[in-house]
């Protein structure tokens, strides 16, 4: 004789594509989370910044 619990006859959706358990980044593990603003491009000034051994 088996014994059943509630929750071994509950239905389980296994394809369910709801939201994500967790984020891929918090707020806090960005530029303006640690208190710094993006600019929109900075290539620019990385390259006239690079050392010349990077040659």
């Amino acid at each position: 004789m088996t014994v059943h619990e509630p929750d071994d006859l509950r239905p389980v959706d296994l394809t369910d594509d709801g939201p994500p358990i967790l984020p891929d980044q918090t707020a806090d593990d960005t530029d303006l989370g640690w208190g710094d603003w993006r600019q929109a491009d900075d290539d620019a000034r990385l390259l006239e910044e690079r050392p010349p051994h990077w040659g």
